[in-house]
């Protein structure tokens, strides 16, 4: 059986061991979470080194892109050291592929016509293949980074000036704590709502469900959430709130969608690839094998589920 371990910076509530059977092979997948701790987050990297297939990195970003550049965040890369043997991966190889892939096809399917949709996406540069796609799809974006990971009230309308921002700003982010940015541990559960009038705009907000259920509004009534790993208590905030559809990027497991991070260390453990090594046709051709589609839930009215 081959074993998949995230590790993540985010709560332990949302810990999960799901086993399933994916392409012929048999998966322990697991999630564990260290509520921000650290020092255990970065001793579990180096405890179960060369004693599973694949280690994702959950609560977290390994790198973010712009303009075609990938920028390394100095303390996960230390953090996740202690793995040496073990492929590590943090889910951007499939954000790039997957993610982008879901906007063309969602368009493609009329499931949402993005040239009606005025979209929020909360932070482009941890998921720079759905920016770019909405970019060529919908000519109303607005790019939350500025406002959520700087809380600098800053409404970015243009993906080239995010790729512009990113060039000049994240060389010198990288460098400092990731907490700074992100919520880990505790503050992922907790809500601390603003710039609220950018979310009443929007009929749509994709992106990181941390960044979006902690500075969302109490109400977003008649909108459509797109993200990626949902678990139940995510769907019943959603459902409070008034959403009225929410797509996930992710396939269903077990009820419930594992993050970005937990499905590329699949893919990685499958074809049995170093993270350096995957392309984007390995992706993608798995992803045609797994049959994965985009997963649509209907939150309020006849048909909810």
């Amino acid at each position: 059986m081959k074993r998949v371990v995230s590790i993540s910076l985010g709560s332990s509530k949302g810990d999960k061991t799901f086993e399933t059977e994916i392409l012929g092979e048999r998966f322990l997948i697991e999630r564990i979470g260290t509520d921000g701790d650290r020092a255990r987050f970065a001793r579990l990297f180096a405890e179960l080194d060369g004693k599973v297939d694949a280690l994702g990195i959950g609560g977290a970003d390994l790198y973010v892109v712009a303009g075609g550049r990938r920028y390394v965040f100095r303390e996960i890369r230390r953090l996740t050291s202690g793995a040496q043997r073990t492929p590590v991966v943090d889910g951007s190889g499939l954000k790039h592929t997957l993610e982008r892939e879901t906007i063309r096809r969602l368009q493609a399917e009329g499931t949402v016509d993005f040239s009606r949709e005025r979209v929020l996406l909360v932070s482009a540069v941890d998921r720079y293949g759905m920016a770019e796609s909405l970019a060529s799809v919908c000519p109303q974006v607005v790019y939350g980074d500025a406002l959520f990971a700087l809380g600098w009230p800053w409404r970015i309308r243009s993906y080239r000036t995010i790729q512009l921002a990113g060039r000049l700003l994240l060389p010198i982010i990288v460098q400092l704590p990731f907490t700074w940015f992100y919520p880990t541990g505790e503050k992922q559960e907790s809500r601390s709502p603003k710039f609220e009038d950018v979310f009443d705009w929007a009929t749509l907000i994709a992106g990181d469900k941390h960044y979006i259920r902690r500075y969302a509004p109490d109400r977003m009534d008649g909108k459509t959430v797109l993200t990626q790993s949902i678990r139940k208590a995510d769907l019943e905030w959603l459902r409070s709130s008034g959403v009225r559809r929410l797509i996930t990027t992710t396939p269903e497991m077990g009820g419930e969608t594992f993050a970005t991070n937990v499905m590329e260390a699949v893919i990685v453990a499958l074809l049995r690839k170093s993270p350096a090594e995957m392309t984007e046709s390995d992706y993608l051709s798995t992803l045609a094998k797994l049959g994965w589609r985009p997963n649509v839930v209907e939150l309020l009215g006849e048909g909810a589920g």
